[in-house]
């Protein structure tokens, strides 16, 4: 079968949740039988968001081919249960560079290169060739954005274009603001985007209305009027319980059915199995029969789509668990006071510190960490997790005080944490560090790593430069640190416990590989263990 086209636009302005829009859409597809796929463009002239700051992206999401993308990718892998490559992510950065690179291998034959028709040229060949090699019933392009904006309109006219070559059904997101003084929804700002897209020479099939209260009648009859969109084609896009229900959402509106005729597929084949399985799980999310507490301390926690993934990943083990994960996001520096007694840590049951880079908030993590271990509360550490729980180990279980990693002193006593050889003479810092799946091996059987996974030879997603230092892993086990997954040739240190009680850190990053339905193990043990340290006291 030949690949169908689908893009999905932003109208009026950026995080309205395209993302999860098109999640919906693949996951429905997925629902009818079908094989979907994703492409997402980002206008950013970054060659991908690996050197981001997080306060301004949100998470870097890392793929198992080392690929760096954005985090709707993660979004994308938790709708679509599929593991995806770093192709389907096409960047300003990765289109410039391509240019230019064939430019001065003298690629276009004394043509003064131009943004039409070689860039837009350039995109449309990357999008055949994705749909030539991948074969996918449906490719679905997500245009990061809003229409209207210089970065992304070289890519909106490729897609225009490719309108001209193959059938392309495109879905407008927009934003219905409500005004409580006049008690209805505004369409107007709708009908000024609306003309915005119709001016790039594209006019949408769908037009789905992002709102916090349901889009009425009388509003969808008068955006109909105003942008010749049949009424029953404008989707109500409101605020739901969880966003795992967006998809169940459009089918209950009767988007399915328009979607999948309007792009041509037979849709008889719709698993009822599968809707059944989400509604489940989803039960599970919205009605949980118990509740436990998580404090995620970090130092991003001023903008929480920088730990998206863990977010999601505490989701799934709750749903799995038949719990309900309160998360309070906890800034690593509160901690550093001197005034501070841990009474901000006491009410929870359980406590995570996530990734990150940068010396700010450590102590606080460090503080944090100490507190887990010595009151028995359940601890993961994930990346730095895991090295600032060596550090803390190092200081005051080993009574090494002049301890840290050389990412935050340099000059430091006992480096407990350093930069891996591989990587000190490294010119750029984009792609460098050590990226994607490993295998890793699990080398205790009675530790909390193989309680967790089962099994001796796992593989999770990796994104870090620093590592264990080999030079305190006997004296450290000596003092009661259990190492208890390394790489298989044992030369790396993958997983380290304490001996009492739940605490447990990962040079790995498995909330990237967390499931609605597979939770990532080790995030499923964390829970496993708050409950029973909040109901088991």
């Amino acid at each position: 079968m030949k690949t169908k086209f689908v893009v999905v636009l932003g109208a009026l302005m950026s995080g309205m949740g395209k993302g999860i829009v098109t999640s919906s859409i693949l996951q429905i597809l997925d629902f009818y039988g079908y094989n979907a796929l994703p492409i997402k463009f980002d206008g950013y002239l970054n060659y991908d968001c690996g050197t981001m700051n997080p306060y301004r992206h949100g998470e870097v999401f890392v793929l198992n081919d080392k690929s760096e993308v954005d985090m709707d990718f993660g979004i994308y892998e938790r709708f679509l249960n599929k593991d995806l490559t770093g192709d389907l992510s096409i960047t300003g950065g990765k289109l410039f560079s391509g240019i230019i690179e064939k430019e001065r291998k003298g690629g276009f034959l004394g043509d003064d290169v131009q943004i039409i028709p070689h860039l837009t040229g350039e995109i449309l060949e990357r999008i055949k060739n994705i749909a030539n090699e991948k074969k996918p019933d449906v490719l679905i392009i997500e245009v990061g954005g809003t229409v209207g904006d210089i970065e992304n309109s070289y890519f909106i006219e490729a897609m225009r274009q490719l309108s001209l070559e193959e059938k392309v059904t495109f879905v407008a997101l927009t934003y219905l603001p409500f005004i409580d003084v006049v008690g209805e929804q505004k369409t107007k700002p709708t009908q000024i985007a609306f003309r915005s897209i119709m001016n790039t020479g594209i006019r949408p099939t769908f037009l789905v209305c992002r709102s916090d209260k349901r889009v009425l009648e009388k509003t969808k009859e008068k955006l109909s009027l105003f942008t010749n969109i049949k009424k029953d084609y404008i989707i109500d896009d409101s605020t739901q319980d969880t966003l795992y229900r967006m998809p169940l959402h459009f089918i209950r509106e009767g988007f399915d059915k328009k979607f999948i005729d309007e792009i041509g597929l037979d849709g008889s084949n719709l698993s009822k199995k599968k809707i059944s399985e989400l509604e489940n799980t989803i039960e599970r999310i919205v009605h949980p029969t118990k509740e436990i507490n998580i404090a995620i301390v970090g130092k991003y926690v001023g903008l929480t789509d920088a730990y998206t993934s863990v977010k999601e990943a505490l989701i799934h083990s709750g749903a799995k668990l038949d719990c309900k994960v309160n998360i309070d996001w906890v800034e690593a520096e509160e901690l550093e006071k001197p005034e501070n007694d841990f009474e901000i840590l006491k009410k929870y049951n359980g406590v995570i510190v996530p990734g990150g880079f940068g010396k700010r908030g450590i102590e606080g993590m460090i503080n944090a960490i100490k507190y887990s271990r010595e009151s028995k509360t359940p601890y993961l550490g994930i990346c730095l997790g895991m090295q600032l729980m060596a550090i803390e180990y190092a200081r005051n279980v080993c009574k090494l005080n002049d301890s840290n990693s050389t990412e935050f002193n340099p000059n430091v006593e006992h480096k407990i944490i350093y930069t891996m050889p591989s990587q000190r003479r490294t010119q750029y810092k984009g792609a460098t560090m050590r990226l994607g799946a490993w295998d890793c091996k699990i080398n205790k059987t009675d530790s909390i790593a193989y309680r967790s996974y089962k099994k001796d030879i796992i593989s999770e997603r990796h994104r870090h430069r620093f590592e264990f230092n080999n030079k305190y892993r006997d004296m450290m086990e000596k003092n009661g640190l259990v190492i208890s997954a390394t790489t298989p040739d044992n030369e790396l240190v993958e997983m380290i416990e304490w001996t009492d009680g739940f605490g447990i850190g990962t040079q790995a990053h498995p909330e990237l590989k967390s499931r609605l339905y597979e939770p990532a193990p080790l995030f499923l043990s964390l829970i496993e263990n708050a409950i029973a340290h909040k109901y088991n006291k």
